[in-house]
């Protein structure tokens, strides 16, 4: 006893080191943090937008004037002269905008410039302009106009060297060590056209993502170290111009030089991951948020336009198809890159701003460990079920922090890990404890079959190794199945190629009994038994059995033209089908038994087959199984035939097909010409009537199932099967037999 507690405490501490590696391993992954692991967290974040997005609140100082589809269609295509420009900057000034940022670029001068146009070669000699128009630059008259009021312009990033080096207007105060040095860096920003960047109240980065970076984006970097300095993202130097702050405040480690912690701009507080991203909290896009850029060019002045105008940051960017300036968000939308611009705007003035910190990320490592923990100890102690259900628990627990955190404090805490990891873990072990516990019973079940036979075997382990003599009576279905020409055919090959070929047909056709859901009971020399409804419940047994006799007739003319029986003669077989009660258990000594069926219907079942020879058929069923089945099988009425050990002959019938062929008007055909020939027998019409009646339903049988033609060649020699009068014993049953005999 003290052996096996001592091999149980072994076990169980293997499998809790086997589950401790396994935990260990996660953890490593979770460090090393691979592009799968990324993905997973990401799209779970945007699930949990996509569940609870931010809702629009119209009352927010943010507006965008899009160049859309109207705009360009009233005022013509992109890019507009800068003069026309400027008529926009004026009006939404006048409109009493708080700031106007372009999301778009000048990075080259206006084309439309008359000193532009007089340098273009192919003009020069063609337009002739006023003296006085000659110096005219519409970048000038741009510059001048944005001087006025508090305009935000955008620049990008490129990798080219062409670019000049943007200085930004802001100033930045960095409290910790260097934070800016780990910044999103830029290689070059696009130019301002001169004089607009010294015009300018302000200079912004466009990009909502990293030079390169496609996709969703769910996060945009605030500050963005470039050539000539930290460069603010257009949506926060916008805010910035509108409360009239000079500088950015950029809160970084005090231990570890390049960490963002988080940027303030006035009174907001910013939270940004290490290189000075943030998070955005999206929501859907809404119309209420744009206002055509046709609408606010117009000269009119307009009251309903002003109200949403004045005291808000406008930014001006497209919509239109063509200019290709459409971004992808967590929720799943295509939207105009301006409008992530305004949702940044928007969220932080609202102060609803996402976090997710190192301190977060090690909770989620943390719950990792707990849930392996967890399902390691209850697997090890309990079994895979309890442990399932407290894994379940555990991470039910987890969910609801993630949703909460999210919730209530806009903190994203990662779920997909500890989840994954848990429930890799738990297939892991769940698979070692199965490997383990199927090696020991191997080994039982190889000790054991020493002595019992398999198929004990296979109940013990089904029945809890309570095994006794005896069986129960119930209605089953019967089937014997034999090789026709079974001498002749172990007399041409050897005994090895006779052992192979056997095996393979026997493959053939067995399969097609385990399909119907049959029980194999035993090959017996060139022959096999099953029985259907035992061990367990079949309904519509009988028509199963049935159907597996079908399909054996198929795989057999498979069977016949494989390479095995190339240069032999085609294998038949003759099948026989009965349903009655019998008694089914495990019969035999005390010692040794087997799992089988015994009574009258298995005797049955084995002469209906032998039969099979004298209708001159291959399938042969009894009246109890065409009583069951004849509204789904295509049957015909064989007559009566002696069965070896029964005193009055039995009905029987040819299965010619399946329900499909048994609606088919060709055997409703060949079904009439039967009957017609069946009445002609027992009316006791002439030999004559019944031979021409005999020729019209083999010629019908052609179409319908062509195995049938032997058996109505040999029907005129049977008419004394099919009369009326043999059931019941009387005068014309001794003449039945007679005649057989004679013909015999």
């Amino acid at each position: 006893m003290a052996v096996k507690i001592t091999d149980r405490i072994g076990r169980r501490l293997g499998f809790r080191l086997v589950g401790l590696g396994l935990i260990l391993i996660g953890c490593f992954v979770r460090i090393v943090d691979p592009y799968p692991v990324q993905m997973s967290r990401l799209i779970y974040f945007d699930i949990l937008q996509r569940i609870s997005p931010r809702i629009f609140d119209p009352d927010l100082p943010v507006r965008v004037v899009d160049i859309d589809e109207k705009s360009l269609t009233a005022w013509g295509q992109w890019p507009w002269p800068r003069t026309q420009l400027g008529q926009m900057v004026e009006r939404l000034g006048d409109y009493g905008a708080a700031a106007i940022a372009f999301d778009v670029l000048f990075a080259e001068p206006d084309r439309y410039s008359p000193i532009r146009l007089l340098q273009d070669p192919s003009l020069s000699g063609i337009l002739q302009v006023d003296r006085s128009a000659i110096n005219l630059d519409n970048d000038v008259k741009f510059a001048a106009e944005i001087v006025k009021w508090p305009v935000v312009l955008g620049v990008a990033a490129r990798g080219s060297e062409s670019a000049s080096d943007i200085v930004p207007k802001a100033g930045l105060v960095e409290i910790g060590e260097n934070p800016a040095a780990g910044l999103v860096g830029v290689s070059h920003w696009t130019s301002l056209a001169p004089p607009l960047g010294e015009s300018a109240a302000g200079v912004g980065g466009v990009n909502v993502s990293p030079l390169g970076g496609l996709g969703v984006v769910r996060r945009v970097p605030v500050l963005w170290s470039g050539p000539g300095g930290v460069m603010p993202g257009l949506g926060v130097e916008a805010l910035r111009v509108a409360i009239g702050e000079p500088v950015y405040f950029a809160e970084g480690s005090q231990d570890e030089l390049g960490i963002m912690l988080e940027v303030g701009v006035g009174d907001f507080l910013l939270p940004t991951t290490e290189n000075g991203e943030i998070w955005v909290r999206y929501r859907r896009d809404n119309p209420g948020l744009y206002l055509s850029a046709d609408d606010v060019m117009r000269d009119a002045d307009d009251p309903a336009l002003r109200a949403e105008i004045e005291g808000r940051i406008i930014l001006v960017g497209t919509s239109a198809a063509g200019l290709f300036d459409m971004r992808e968000t967590a929720l799943g939308e295509s939207v105009p890159g301006v409008s992530i611009h305004a949702q940044i705007i928007e969220q932080i003035i609202l102060g609803d701003m996402l976090s997710r910190s190192d301190v977060t990320a090690a909770l989620e490592l943390l719950a990792f460990v707990i849930l392996g923990v967890v399902v390691t100890v209850v697997m090890s102690s309990f079994g895979a079920v309890a442990s399932f259900i407290a894994g379940g628990m555990a991470a039910a627990v987890v969910m609801a922090i993630s949703w909460l955190a999210f919730q209530n404090q806009s903190v994203l805490f990662d779920a997909t890990f500890p989840l994954a990891g848990g429930m890799a873990n738990f297939g892991l072990l769940a698979g070692y404890l199965f490997v383990s516990t199927e090696r020991e019973k191997r080994v039982i079940r190889q000790t054991f079959s020493h002595y019992v036979a398999p198929e004990i075997l296979d109940e013990m382990e089904a029945n809890g190794h309570q095994l006794r003599l005896g069986g129960e009576t119930q209605e089953i279905t019967v089937m014997f199945s034999d090789i026709r020409g079974f001498t002749p055919l172990s007399e041409s090959v050897s005994a090895t190629d006779l052992v192979e070929l056997l095996n393979e047909l026997f493959s053939e056709i067995g399969d097609q009994i385990l399909i119907e859901r049959g029980t194999i009971d035993k090959f017996i020399g060139d022959a096999v038994m099953a029985f259907w409804n035992a061990p367990l419940p079949l309904e519509n047994h009988p028509c199963r059995a049935a159907m597996a006799a079908l399909k054996m007739r198929k795989a057999l003319d498979v069977f016949n033209a494989s390479h095995l029986m190339q240069g032999r003669s085609p294998i038949a077989l003759a099948t026989g089908v009965a349903t009655g009660a019998a008694c089914v258990g495990n019969i035999g000594s005390r010692r040794r038994f087997n799992y089988t069926v015994i009574g009258d219907v298995v005797n049955v079942a084995a002469r209906i087959e032998q039969n099979c020879r004298h209708v001159d058929y291959d399938v042969l069923v009894s009246h109890t199984v065409q009583q069951v089945t004849r509204s789904d099988l295509a049957l015909l009425e064989a007559g009566y035939v002696d069965l070896k050990g029964k005193r009055e002959p039995e009905p029987v019938y040819v299965l010619v097909g399946d329900t499909d062929l048994a609606g088919s008007a060709d055997f409703q055909a060949l079904q009439a010409a039967h009957l017609s020939l069946l009445a002609a027998i027992r009316e006791q019409a002439s030999q004559a009537v019944v031979a021409e009646r005999c020729d019209e339903c083999a010629r019908l049988a052609v179409a319908v199932e062509p195995g049938l033609t032997p058996f109505y060649r040999a029907l005129p020699g049977r008419a004394a099967d099919f009369r009326a009068e043999i059931h019941t014993g009387g005068p014309l049953f001794s003449h039945h037999n007679g005649q057989r005999k004679a013909a015999e």
